[in-house]
């Protein structure tokens, strides 16, 4: 069941910066560029506002808009958002007003297709998240990769050139597997509407073949360890806004495939390849905050920083329970809101000082008291600390680790930790470091005030007040679940052992279910559902 939109807010999304572009053609002056670019952002975020009034209780897809694309082979214009989507949208719209404000000074060269990529990747964005058709939805998927490729190659370091391709080639290696699967999922289930696959129960076989190439994909867009080489490149030779959108939106596109797709169309072999995903998710974790931990350079540091980070939210999705998806899909926002804050304030610091080393930062509380009280904020939600937005995120993923699997619970532990070190170090050095550097530095100014502001407010609104974003996501959490474990009960019943410990998920007590046989077994997986679906 679908709620169709009267008006077209989401093509209105896509449509507003692809016609700003044919504006931003016949300028002429840098300056006017960045404000009708500007304004753009704005109104983006304005006629985002009724996005808001998404109902939760509602089942299926909301603000849907459906037309004949290529109706001879099945393709249709179909978009929709629920739960997942969500706030996956409203993030992309946010994002650009502020990359714009963030890149106002720095940008100098070609400033026009600077801005005509920011437009770009906004609708490719909005697109991706919106789709409800697998081959729009790898249209868009595949839309970001030029832009992204021309923000790195073009307006990037000195290593820009061996970044983007690195970049390009990764991603595109996985966007190739991913259309195989597509092109499976057509053949087998006979349509390209993913609402319709949704409901399609596929063999177990075909399902882990196209879970394979599917996670492939996924995994290097996230990136998981060992996918994850073209991540610290990319983001240290990007400029602001490219770090900015490529933390805050292109790694959640990874993430999302998993939920939609993974758990959504092959259940079974989500269940089947799960002690794989947790592995990697816990590499990554530990990797991840090992290798940020002997960092020097700021940028590299968050840029592995995020690497750990992404790796709580695969081991959340992977624990087949609320809390772990709940605060999975949590971390995909707040990872997105902390993270490109601290992208833009390194942006603003490189202006100051031309460097990115940590030893060039030192001592700058003492003549930025304004830019280490806002670098300290982002600081403290990146580690996860109580009262900003990634504690309850994080918690919720280690809390449906602990219920679902003790070992990887455990094993990630660590990683939390390893975030307070190496962010408390930095912001120690940055604020009370000696000898200064910072002298003669300008503090924050109205510009960056305006582009940082709004992640503050967000970091500490969701940190005070989750249940409210919690609340719009749970109801399709809930079916997403019940429909990746109803899978497995099945599955359970006619596979023997083996699924039926996968069952026990449900219940979010492992082993309580695996150690009982015959016609236990058989009530066992009807009684767990009814539980979920109440």
């Amino acid at each position: 069941m679908t709620a169709h939109s009267g008006f077209p807010f989401l093509t209105s999304l896509m449509v507003l910066p692809v016609a700003a572009i044919l504006v931003l053609l016949i300028l002429r002056r840098d300056s006017a560029v960045r404000s009708v670019t500007l304004a753009v952002g704005v109104l983006e975020v304005l006629l985002s506002i009724p996005l808001y009034s998404f109902a939760p209780s509602l089942p299926g897809f909301q603000f849907v808009e459906l037309k004949p694309w290529v109706p001879q082979w099945g393709m249709n214009y179909y978009l929709g958002l629920d739960g997942l989507s969500l706030f996956m949208v409203l993030l992309s719209t946010l994002l650009l007003p502020l990359c714009v404000l963030c890149s106002w000074t720095y940008i100098k060269a070609r400033v026009k297709e600077f801005h005509i990529c920011l437009l770009v990747m906004t609708a490719a964005c909005v697109g991706v998240f919106s789709a409800l058709d697998l081959v729009l939805f790898y249209v868009f998927w595949e839309a970001m990769l030029v832009p992204m490729f021309l923000l790195i190659a073009v307006w990037g370091g000195p290593e820009r050139r061996y970044a983007s391709l690195k970049f390009f080639l990764y991603t595109l290696a996985g966007s190739t597997l991913l259309l195989v699967a597509i092109i499976a999922f057509r053949a087998m289930g006979g349509s390209f509407a993913i609402p319709e696959l949704l409901g399609r129960d596929f063999p177990v076989a075909f399902q882990r073949w196209t879970f394979l190439a599917m996670a492939l994909a996924f995994a290097i867009k996230v990136p998981m360890f060992p996918f994850h080489t073209w991540l610290p490149a990319a983001h240290v030779q990007a400029p602001s806004a490219g770090s900015v959108i490529l933390a805050a939106v292109l790694l959640k596109m990874g993430t999302y495939g998993f939920m939609r797709f993974c758990l959504g169309l092959t259940p079974e072999a989500s269940h089947f390849f799960a002690p794989l995903m947790i592995a990697l998710s816990v590499a990554s974790i530990l990797y991840g905050g090992l290798t940020a931990l002997g960092q020097t350079d700021l940028k590299r540091m968050v840029a592995y920083s995020s690497v750990g980070h992404m790796g709580f939210v695969t081991l959340g999705i992977f624990m087949f329970n609320m809390q772990g998806l709940s605060g999975a899909l949590l971390q995909m926002l707040n990872h997105g809101i902390t993270t490109g804050a601290l992208f833009m304030m390194l942006g603003a610091a490189y202006e100051r000082s031309h460097s990115r080393e940590m030893a060039d930062h030192l001592g700058m509380g003492k003549y930025l008291p304004a830019f280490m009280g806002m670098w300290g904020l982002f600081a403290l939600s990146s580690l996860a600390f109580p009262g900003t937005n990634s504690f309850v995120g994080e918690l919720l993923v280690l809390t449906g680790a602990f219920s679902a699997n003790l070992w990887a619970a455990f094993l990630s532990v660590p990683g939390a930790m390893l975030a307070a070190a190496y962010m408390l170090r930095a912001t120690r050095s940055m604020a009370w470091g000696s000898p200064t550097t910072a002298k003669g530095w300008a503090d924050l100014n109205v510009r960056e005030w305006t582009a940082l502001t709004p992640l503050a407010v967000l970091v500490l609104y969701i940190g005070f007040a989750p249940g409210l974003a919690l609340k719009a996501v749970e109801p399709s959490l809930e079916r997403l679940l019940v429909g990746v474990n109803k899978h497995a009960g099945t599955a359970t019943l006619t596979t023997g052992p083996v699924a039926v410990s996968s069952s026990a998920t449900l219940s979010g007590k492992p082993g309580t279910v695996t150690a009982k046989t015959g016609s236990q077994v058989n009530e066992t997986p009807t009684t767990r559902l009814a539980e979920v679906a109440r």
